[in-house]
């Protein structure tokens, strides 16, 4: 068996954010993302940008409808008391990290190999549960 090395294969960005946002979270920790607000299609509000970047809390008593998808991530979240949905694109997620220790993960564009200008995400997109993973021993 060969393997076909020509084949286009999806970004492992939102593979690794979703698996490290459940990591920070079973720990007891608080998830950030640092956002590139400059990027294309970015929803954030404009006057917390500093230096074209935005660093957001996601943990799920900070926001509402948290939805990591393959292509972006989108939330509900409060700025200043005014309630906002967010949208970034998963090409704008720079690193996420816990609020606590720093520890995380920085991702790097050279990598990955995913869609550079993803369309918005369809109704399909999972939606994360809240609290600890459903997960199954399979023998």
């Amino acid at each position: 068996m060969t393997a076909n090395l020509s084949l286009k294969m999806t970004s492992t960005r939102p593979y690794l954010l979703r698996a490290i946002y459940e990591w920070l979270i079973d720990n007891q920790l608080t998830p950030y993302i640092l956002v590139d607000a400059g990027m294309p299609n970015v929803k954030v509000p404009e006057q917390f940008v500093e230096d074209g970047k935005i660093i957001l809390n996601i943990e799920p008593q900070a926001v509402g409808r948290l939805r990591i998808g393959n292509d972006a991530v989108e939330f509900d979240a409060r700025f200043s008391g005014i309630g906002y949905h967010l949208f970034i694109p998963m090409l704008a997620i720079k690193a996420i990290y816990a609020f606590e220790n720093g520890r995380g993960m920085v991702f790097n564009e050279e990598e990955d190999s995913g869609d550079k200008n993803p369309p918005p995400p369809s109704n399909q997109t999972a939606l994360l549960k809240r609290g600890r993973p459903n997960l199954k021993i399979v023998k």
